[in-house]
């Protein structure tokens, strides 16, 4: 009973922590996508975040999304890892960091958090939130092909996780700008490329404003998902690997 409970724990706090990363991070793209609509566009793009501030757009998501992944880390990193990502949850796992029985729960609680945080969202704000803020969902960007969408995403996620072995895997490294720094990486990696894939990092991420969308009249944008699978797995793995490889972890 106690072990089931201590679960439980920790898939609550994987929900709650990705709500925040999707309200947040996600949130603050779908209000750059309202506040931008009905004016004049100062670029080549003719919809989309970036077509009216530019870089300035990015940087403003970006600094949302290391706060809200910053605050959720020091919030729950002692609880449940605070993973708040599909992706880092199986590279764990494949480089036995993480229990097997535990993916699905954390998963399914991850995929739950970045729902409700949608649902919420697009409550409060109306459906304008997701008509013409699309949820603040990832999607590629005019130019980008599908390809170059999952190279880009197993790039980002790639240098993600080599950050999270580094600072919160690694026994050996100190810990206490763990949580500064892991948000850090990924606002950067936001306001580098989220003009390229929306710079995603994260299933769950994608997901929940996608399902927003599909239940409050915003774009389809499901025939891209298989990009926000694909290259975070592909890129966490591959980064969890090679560190375990060059740091001399032991498995």
């Amino acid at each position: 009973m106690e072990a089931e409970q201590t679960l439980l724990k920790k898939c609550l706090a994987e929900l709650i922590g990705t709500f925040i990363l999707v309200y947040i991070g996600a949130g603050a793209a779908a209000i750059t996508l309202l506040l931008a609509k009905g004016e004049t566009w100062q670029s080549d793009f003719s919809i989309g975040i970036g077509a009216l501030g530019g870089l300035g757009d990015w940087l403003a998501i970006g600094i949302a999304f290391a706060i809200a992944v910053a605050a959720s880390i020091y919030i729950f990193g002692h609880i449940s890892g605070c993973h708040i990502n599909p992706a880092v949850t199986i590279a764990l796992w494949a480089v036995k960091r993480f229990p097997g029985k535990e993916v699905i729960p954390y998963i399914s609680s991850q995929l739950i958090g970045a729902t409700l945080a949608s649902t919420f969202f697009v409550t409060i704000v109306g459906k304008r939130a997701a008509t013409d803020g699309g949820c603040g969902a990832t999607a590629l960007f005019p130019g980008i092909s599908y390809a170059q969408g999952i190279l880009n995403e197993a790039v980002i996620t790639f240098f993600l996780m080599l950050t999270i072995m580094a600072l919160a895997v690694d026994e050996r490294t100190p810990k206490h700008f763990a949580g500064l720094i892991i948000g850090l990486v990924v606002g950067a990696g936001i306001i580098t490329t989220g003009n390229i894939t929306g710079a995603s990092f994260n299933p769950a991420r994608t997901f929940g404003p996608y399902l927003g969308n599909t239940l409050f009249g915003g774009p389809n944008l499901w025939a891209q998902f298989p990009i926000y699978i694909i290259g975070p797995v592909i890129g966490a793995i591959i980064a969890a690997f090679l560190y375990t490889y060059i740091a001399g972890l032991k498995t």
